[in-house]
């Protein structure tokens, strides 16, 4: 502990030389000595007793490092104590897993033994089941044999007369599809002339409705001639000269109709040659197989079926349609010959050019509207 400070004491105050009394030197001089000595005890003291401190820590730190390397010791020893245990521990569970281990094999070669003889057992069991198996087996492939051997006398005898029905009824059914064919080529032959008839129809209606149209103008145009005739002396018009132009791929260009309007022609009216030509060809091939039908005998020619007369009026209808259109094919070729002579489109009364509305209409015509309801020449 630190010493405690000592006081000093109050030093007089010096009284001035002039009133100081005069004292001897001598007793100033023993209270310094004996201040000094008391001040040299206290250094002394507290000293001492600063080292007794320092050597008190010193020997509890020292205390303290005895007891941390004391416990050390103790823990590295408890750690080995630990470790012996634990292998003494393992080594008794070694030594129990190895007596299991052999009271398992033990055990394992009993059942093993156990089981090998169940085994020999069931085989010996198996083995006389399966011979006598054997014995029921070959017994019932006898039975099966000669079951199989009149079950197949029984197909056969069944086929046969299946066969025989099969032929009848083959026999019936060609007969039945020969009629149901007769029947929808019957059918299929007046389907088509009703189509045609229609077609046709539908043509002479617009046909008829283009010649009112064009009568109306030719009747209007009939009596501003009419009006002008009665104003003047008829005279015949001069026949005009076609004025020929160009010449390209075998087509005769004039000042009226130039090469491109005559090349649409021709195109239209090669077009409609085919589909005539075609059309020719199937009336004729149809009106032939009637014949051939009517040479076979299967036509019905007595007053019940009456099948006769209507091939027959089918046959005459389509030949006239042929011829019809044979003729319409002779006209396309005369005005494919006039395109490449250069008078095509030009009247073969009047030598008028006659108007492209009505070439276009009727690429194959040769005279106007009003030279047709005039009645002079034909379409």
């Amino acid at each position: 502990m630190p010493s405690k400070p000592t006081k000093k004491k109050p030093v007089s105050k010096k009284k001035p030389a002039s009133k100081k009394k005069p004292a001897s030197k001598k007793k100033p001089i023993v209270k310094k000595a004996a201040a000094a000595k008391k001040k040299a005890e206290l250094a002394k003291k507290a000293a001492a007793k600063k080292k007794a401190e320092l050597a008190k820590k010193a020997a509890a730190k020292k205390k303290a490092e005895l007891a941390k390397k004391a416990a050390a010791k103790k823990k590295i020893e408890a750690k080995k104590a630990a470790d012996r245990k634990r292998a003494e521990l393992a080594k008794k569970a070694a030594a129990k897993k190895k007596i299991e281990a052999k009271k398992a094999a033990d055990r394992k070669k009993a059942e093993l033994a156990k089981k090998a003889a169940a085994k020999k057992k069931i085989e010996a069991l198996k083995k006389a089941e399966a011979k006598k198996k054997a014995d029921a087996k070959k017994a019932a492939e006898a039975l099966r044999k000669k079951q199989l051997r009149e079950r197949e006398m029984e197909k056969k005898r069944l086929a046969a007369a299946k066969k025989k029905e099969l032929a009848e009824k083959a026999k019936a059914k060609a007969l039945a599809d020969k009629e149901k064919a007769k029947e929808k080529a019957r059918l299929a032959a007046e389907k088509q002339a009703r189509r045609e008839a229609e077609e046709k129809e539908k043509q002479a209606q617009r046909e008829a409705k283009e010649a009112a149209r064009l009568a109306a103008i030719a009747e209007k145009e009939a009596a501003r001639e009419a009006a002008l005739r009665a104003k003047r002396k008829p005279e015949p018009p001069p026949r005009p000269v076609i004025i020929k132009t160009e010449f390209q791929d075998g087509i005769q260009a004039t000042k009226e109709f130039d090469l491109k309007f005559l090349t649409g022609q021709r195109e239209a009216l090669l077009e409609k040659r085919a589909l005539l030509t075609k059309q020719a060809l199937r009336l004729e091939d149809e009106a032939n197989a009637m014949i051939e039908d009517v040479e076979m005998g299967d036509v019905q020619f007595d007053e019940e079926g009456g099948e006769g007369d209507t091939m027959v009026v089918e046959r005459e209808r389509d030949l006239m349609l042929s011829a019809q259109a044979r003729q319409e094919v002779e006209e396309i070729d005369a005005a494919l010959a006039r395109i490449g002579s250069g008078e095509y489109g030009y009247s073969v009364h009047s030598g008028l050019p006659i108007p492209r509305e009505r070439l276009k209409a009727i690429p194959w015509t040769t005279e106007s509207v009003l030279e047709r309801v005039g009645g002079i020449g034909r379409r």
